[in-house]
């Protein structure tokens, strides 16, 4: 394992946020055993932080053991909203607000006496706004650029929803990871049965926005590739967005076929719902739908039935957000743990190895379909 490679580079330190805790925990595990035997070895690299609140909902982040001159890796996830704070007497869920200034609030106490600054921040803050029109705020591009004057120096994300935004910060290292490999070897462990071939499995994208997700598992498992569009309503706004009218499907027949449609987030998952639907009208036979991020903002209970009609065969979200109990409990649903892909990733930058095999998964996927 990399680790063992001497005492020249700098000591570790992962700061987890609450919101993370229990990724960051798995990142750690991995971390403890690779370096177990070796100099760097530690019971744990995880720093000891908090970030209080007055009862005023005012907040400090507070590093409780030294940090200097380590190598420290912030690991938040904005989009646990199962985190809450007393205010004025009320309880409040932390919003991505929230944890991105937890975040920064950490930033500040690390003083400037760490050696290196990285954030992994699997759901980037802000970017589902991923362009600018007229006079509409950017967030994400401005918290990138509060980070990299912070110190950071380098941003690590998962499958962004716009990876563009990372023009903002031109200088500083961003990296876009996907978990394409986590996910195809959790369908595989799962339904180790089914038919990865061009005769019975086929991808479809789920719109013009994930056209180049779907494009790589297309490619990588050498089956044909569909694509719905969405046709929407310009005239009026809903929930700040237009809403669909329609999703209309472009690709060849999908009878008999199993279907995989991959995107970054489920929201509602009102469009993924719609599309199994309409596949399902098709007459395509199995339906998996895979999304980094599922949050399911307006609950379960139509994927329930979804499932129970036998639209959907298993929905699969790996483990880089908050997912709640009930979600995890369905009968549906496929966790996919990339918690080892992190660990790997932060001890390939500590050692100042190149990721370059870590972001191109191409080759662990061939053997992992040629070990079938």
């Amino acid at each position: 394992m990399i680790f063992h490679t001497g005492n020249k580079f700098p000591r570790l330190g992962l700061v987890v946020t609450e919101g993370a805790r229990e990724l960051g925990e798995k990142i750690d595990q991995y971390l403890v055993s690779w370096a177990k035997g070796g100099p760097e070895e530690k019971d744990t690299f995880l720093i000891e932080c908090e970030c209080p609140r007055f009862s005023s909902g005012d907040g400090k982040g507070i590093i409780r053991e030294t940090i200097r001159g380590m190598d420290l890796y912030f690991l938040v996830d904005v989009g646990n909203y199962n985190c809450k704070y007393n205010i004025f007497g009320y309880q409040n869920c932390m919003s991505p607000d929230d944890h991105f200034q937890d975040l920064k609030r950490l930033i500040q106490a690390s003083s400037g006496k760490a050696h290196s600054m990285t954030v992994i921040m699997p759901l980037l803050y802000g970017s589902r706004q991923h362009r600018r029109n007229y006079r509409e705020s950017l967030d994400c591009a401005c918290a990138l650029q509060e980070l990299k004057t912070m110190g950071v120096s380098n941003v690590v994300t998962f499958d962004a929803h716009d990876a563009r935004v990372q023009n903002a910060i031109p200088l500083l290292g961003f990296d876009n990871i996907m978990p394409h490999y986590q996910v195809l070897k959790a369908l595989l462990r799962y339904f180790p049965d089914i038919k990865l071939d061009r005769d019975h499995f086929m991808v479809v994208s789920p719109d013009e926005g994930a056209m180049h997700r779907n494009m790589y598992y297309s490619s990588v498992l050498e089956v044909n590739l569909g694509m719905f569009y969405k046709r929407r309503d310009y005239s009026r706004v809903v929930n700040g967005r237009n809403p669909i009218v329609a999703h209309e499907y472009l690709g060849d027949d999908v009878t008999g076929k199993t279907i995989f449609i991959a995107d970054d987030i489920i929201s509602s998952g009102e469009s993924s719902l719609d599309i199994a639907y309409e596949l399902k009208k098709r007459k395509a036979d199995k339906i998996f739908v895979c999304a980094t991020y599922a949050l399911f903002t307006n609950g379960l209970d139509e994927f329930d039935k979804a499932y129970e009609n036998g639209i959907i065969t298993g929905v699969f979200g790996t483990n880089l957000t908050y997912r709640t109990d009930a979600l995890k409990s369905r009968q549906w649903f496929y966790e996919v743990d990339c918690s080892k892909y992190i660990a790997y990733i932060i001890a390939a930058i500590n050692h100042q190895v190149s990721v370059s095999a870590l972001l191109d998964p191409h080759e662990k996927i061939k053997a992992l379909l040629a070990g079938r």
